[in-house]
């Protein structure tokens, strides 16, 4: 049967925030001090709802009050609707492409060493757009995490339902202090101590299929995350595979170096939204202009990294 002409048998709507904050603080005069009501106010807001329902919502002794068990289930009720309503309300406005807001899910080692560090240079270029930055890495469900946008390596499958736009290709060598290497004997891998990160523990085999090196190392060491095998190469502890852009920084500066170049590792990074970043206006898909922005500045970003930080021999073809 069909529902169109169904009619509702709700209270009045603007008496549920009252009865809710009644209901949870268990006190009207608290309620009314959170909502900025009269006592009075709220009280009657709850006997309208008593009174439409035909039952009692409260039990009331000496100026205190407690739910009664139709009170506890309204509570339950009312809590889910309303929680509902403002989480639709603050998603529709952070995700309309006017918002100031858009919020991006980045892997955390990716955002920790090259992005972060550069969004200040984005704020600057675009006082009316807030990044809001979660650090996430792996599969993303942009609707239920609520972000706009996710960059991430594409070492997975990403779900039909987005748009994966390419933003660079990976490269990735070993890199380490340049004190360590010349204290590594006649300058061989071999000699060097390895370290290794169980979040992408298979990082020195993949250099090594791809650049034809045979070398086993002298002694390991294992890290749980990957920035910090990449931080205690910057600490000189030993030689870790770094991946450019997440390294790109402490090669310019001078704490690292790649002493044997950088080789593809077969992965992109992308971003991924829910329409195409660059979508023609007026689409069938639309275009936010928000993630038009910020796909167009990483772009830029990318494409002004100085390669000059290693030999042009030992990056030919590397476009970050």
């Amino acid at each position: 049967m069909s529902n169109i002409h169904r009619k509702r048998r709700l209270p009045p709507l603007a008496s549920l925030p009252a009865f809710e904050a009644a209901a949870r603080h268990q006190s009207f005069s608290r309620a009314a001090e959170e909502l900025h009501l009269t006592h009075g106010a709220v009280s009657r807001a709850v006997a309208q709802i008593e009174e439409r329902m035909g039952v009692q919502l409260f039990m009331r002794r000496n100026r205190r009050v407690w739910l009664t068990p139709a009170g506890e289930r309204l509570l339950k009720a009312t809590a889910t609707a309303l929680d509902g309503l403002d989480h639709a309300m603050e998603d529709i406005q952070r995700h309309d492409g006017a918002s100031p807001i858009l919020t991006v899910s980045c892997e955390p080692s990716l955002a920790m060493r090259w992005l972060m560090p550069r969004l200040g240079a984005f704020r600057n270029a675009n006082p009316g757009l807030n990044i809001d930055l979660r650090l996430a890495g792996g599969p993303v469900d942009l609707l239920a995490d609520g972000c706009d946008a996710a960059i991430r390596r594409a070492d997975y499958g990403i779900s039909e339902h987005y748009v994966a736009t390419r933003l660079w290709a990976e490269h990735a060598g070993p890199v380490c202090d340049p004190g360590c290497w010349e204290n590594i004997l006649v300058r061989d891998l071999s000699n060097a101590r390895w370290l290794h990160t169980r979040t992408r523990p298979d990082a020195w085999d993949v250099w090594k299929r791809a650049s034809g090196c045979t070398a086993t190392p002298k002694s390991e060491q294992s890290f749980d995350h990957f920035f910090f095998a990449l931080q205690a190469a910057v600490n000189k502890l030993g030689t870790a595979i770094g991946p450019l852009p997440l390294v790109y920084d402490d090669l310019k500066a001078g704490r690292l170096i790649a002493p044997h170049g950088m080789a593809p590792t077969g992965y992109d990074y992308v971003l991924i939204t829910l329409d195409p970043p660059n979508a023609a206006p007026g689409s069938a898909q639309g275009r936010d202009p928000r993630i038009s922005l910020f796909f167009d500045w990483l772009m830029a970003a990318a494409g002004d990294m100085d390669h000059g930080v290693l030999p042009a021999s030992e990056i030919d073809g590397v476009t970050p």
